[in-house]
């Protein structure tokens, strides 16, 4: 056990580190540990890897010298950053210069930098279908971490493009909700355009499989999915896994923007990209390729069937 490689999970009790945690140590003969990162090692999320046999290392993203202690010694590190908790493109920006930074100091020999497309490459700057966010961004959390990739220029670095978490149906609220007529229905400006979705939890695991399959990654960038459906595909199968009826409200973008609840404008740019430049976002993720790094990989359908207790029904 004492030559297992580290790797040093940055959000180890969040979404996606959470789930690269959970594949480390369901993998007792893999040759890898895990060092997970967390701001708090004394929550209960934290307590629960400690036990599993995680060990739980005290950092904060802000803090580039905790970082760097923090990823001492390691093989390798999976950095992620949660734009939701402060909504700011620079916050991200600054907490990935300052792992890609720790990363260095460490001589780690493998990195995987979560990260997304640069949606102002789809669209000239005078382009007028979407305001531009935070002065200079159009997607602030995808074009942030684009311009992030940068700082790991020069590390072995794999860039890993994920895909819409459909966990954000429970996570984020962004399921359908019951009106009065007890019919369920959300709204999105998606048209008849398919989502790049994936379950949180298998991005983890395609992390590891890509740590497991080593160099060969480096310096690769790997875009990943779970499947691709339209959001009236998405709408039938929740109505079939939950049993209730489910209606579609394909809305424009403005109109979204407009719903007010914080990060309307943000996501309402989101799926306004992913509808108007579907064939670039769907070509920028492989299922197959995800599949190959993950063969347990999720459908919607099986995501649902384990999830549906998750998803509210009020």
């Amino acid at each position: 056990m004492t030559d297992n490689k580290v790797i040093a999970v940055v959000g180890a009790t969040g979404a996606q580190g959470g789930g690269l945690v959970r594949a480390i140590l369901a993998d007792q003969n893999g040759g890898f540990s895990c060092r997970a990162i967390t701001r708090d090692p004394n929550k209960e999320s934290a307590q629960a890897l400690a036990a599993k046999g995680a060990e739980i290392v005290k950092a904060d993203l802000d803090d580039v010298e905790s970082l760097k202690k923090a990823f001492a010694g390691a093989y390798g590190a999976y950095c992620v950053t949660n734009f939701w908790e402060h909504f700011s493109g620079e916050k991200e920006k600054a907490q990935a210069r300052n792992m890609a930074e720790a990363a260095k100091a460490a001589g780690l020999g493998h990195v995987i930098w979560s990260t997304l497309e640069d949606t102002r490459k789809l669209m000239s700057p005078n382009d007028t279908r979407m305001p531009m966010l935070q002065e200079k961004y159009r997607v602030p959390h995808f074009d942030a971490k684009a311009e992030a990739d940068t700082y790991f220029a020069g590390l072995p670095v794999t860039y890993l493009v994920t895909s819409f978490y459909w966990d954000n149906l429970y996570g984020f609220g962004l399921g359908p909700k019951k009106g009065a007529d007890g019919v369920y229905a959300w709204a999105f400006p998606m048209g008849d355009r398919r989502l790049a979705g994936i379950a949180a939890e298998d991005i983890g695991k395609v992390a590891y499989g890509v740590f497991k399959a080593g160099p060969k990654y480096a310096g690769k960038t790997v875009g990943i999915a779970g499947e691709f459906l339209t959001i009236d595909q998405m709408s039938e199968k929740l109505a079939k896994g939950l049993g209730i009826s489910v209606k579609y409200h394909a809305v424009e973008a403005d109109a979204y923007r407009g719903f007010g609840f914080p990060g309307a404008d943000e996501l309402g740019n989101m799926f306004q990209v992913d509808r108007d430049f579907e064939n670039e976002v769907l070509g920028a993720r492989n299922i197959d390729v995800a599949r190959s790094l993950n063969p347990s990989l999720q459908t919607f359908d099986r995501w649902l069937d384990t999830n549906k207790d998750r998803i509210p029904l009020q």
